[in-house]
């Protein structure tokens, strides 16, 4: 189990930072999942991969989390998270950080998770997929079409 939890700690943590922006709720949160984890270890049929069924409970966790704590989930991209982004679009500025926050935060609800998962979980196209229920493929075209959204309404501003 220990190798469990070296192997997927990262991951599994920076899935749930990506949800909370919060590293307390996520570190409590990522102890608790592979909690459950090693409680029901024996429920795991391999019907996927163990870091997708990791997430799914991480994610359940955090649901339950949020209704009982009755917060509204405010997801936000600190400077190291988006410097990719940054360089791509050529940020330079205060003021066009601020834009591009601005932008991703008009994107869709669904294009918005690709984006987050894609940059703050680190997590592969088919990893997003399996966790939104969607294909390797359609993660790809969502980020893809999210980023071109992004690049026209930066350019028109």
């Amino acid at each position: 189990m220990d190798e469990l939890y070296k192997k997927y700690f990262r991951l599994v943590y920076n899935y749930l930072y990506s949800l909370t922006s919060n590293v307390e709720i996520a570190e409590e949160i990522t102890q608790e999942t592979f909690y459950k984890a090693i409680k029901g270890i024996k429920k795991f049929r391999n019907e996927c991969s163990i870091n997708v069924w990791l997430c799914q409970i991480a994610k359940n966790i955090w649901r339950d989390y949020m209704k009982k704590e009755s917060k509204v989930k405010i997801v936000s991209l600190d400077d190291k998270d988006i410097e990719n982004l940054f360089i791509e679009y050529d940020i330079n500025s205060n003021s066009e950080m601020m834009e591009l926050y601005k932008e991703i935060h008009k994107l869709d609800e669904m294009t918005r998770k690709v984006f987050y998962l894609r940059i703050k979980g680190e997590l592969t196209f088919k990893e997003i997929g399996d966790i939104l229920g969607k294909s390797e493929e359609w993660s790809k075209v969502t980020f893809y079409r999210g980023k071109v959204k992004l690049k026209e309404e930066l350019k028109d501003d």
